[in-house]
């Protein structure tokens, strides 16, 4: 009994790994819980039977040899459910209430309701965030606003700019929907990041995360009055 409650609480905490910081291998896992690999591969191989995690070939790094890739572990849908507890029934309440607006008032109240929406979730934010000058650094601190309100965000330097990765969406399944709200999440990072940016996948339609790709900051230096990129 006691073995059962251990081996669930530390399956609670891989699922809220994986949650927050998106696919990770056993190693990295094992690493970061303490545990040794062959007691991470041991849980995983739980998980995975449940259906709570699936496993893919993690993309090979630039260099890296012939060798088998690695393979990384990430969340079905059914694992985002299990560390989501209590969402379900929202998002069915949800669904119904935005049902009820489009039939009543048409698809463009939809759409001003999912914009009010993540203004509103971003309001105390944006002071800091368009404090920040340089556009990795704003993009950064999107990232931590967005998971202090519960979307697990982190951000990475791309080869052509940066990438704003939400590991976790509270809304996905109304989101499924009613796209709308993805669609307005993208219009508002725009505006707070100060460029156009492209939404490349999203939990809603079945993908690991919803990332959104920034471009990169063009500098400008004036050369004998003349600006140069």
């Amino acid at each position: 009994m006691g073995t059962d409650g251990h081996d669930g609480r530390t399956r609670d905490l891989i699922v809220r790994r994986l949650l927050e910081h998106g696919p990770t291998t056993a190693m990295d896992l094992a690493g970061v819980l303490g545990l040794s690999g062959a007691a991470v591969r041991r849980h995983l191989d739980a998980l995975v039977a449940d259906g709570t995690v699936s496993t893919r070939d993690a993309p090979r790094a630039s260099g890296r040899g012939r060798g088998r890739p690695a393979r990384q572990h990430l969340l079905t849908e059914q694992g985002r459910r299990r560390a989501g507890r209590g969402e379900d029934d929202v998002a069915d309440l949800a669904i119904s209430a935005l049902r009820e607006l489009a039939d009543a008032a048409g698809e463009d109240a939809v759409r001003a309701f999912a914009r009010r929406r993540i203004l509103g979730l971003l309001a105390e934010h944006r002071e800091d965030i368009e404090a920040e000058a340089d556009r990795p650094d704003r993009v950064e601190a999107l990232a931590g606003a967005l998971s202090g309100e519960g979307y697990a965000a982190s951000s990475r330097a791309a080869s052509t700019g940066a990438q704003l990765c939400q590991h976790h969406c509270p809304v996905a399944g109304v989101a499924a929907e009613f796209p709308q709200l993805c669609e307005a999440e993208t219009e508002v990072f725009a505006e707070l990041l100060g460029t156009h940016v492209q939404r490349l996948s999203t939990i809603a339609r079945g993908d690991a995360a919803c990332t959104t790709h920034v471009p990169a900051q063009v500098t400008t230096t004036t050369v004998k009055g003349r600006q140069v990129v």
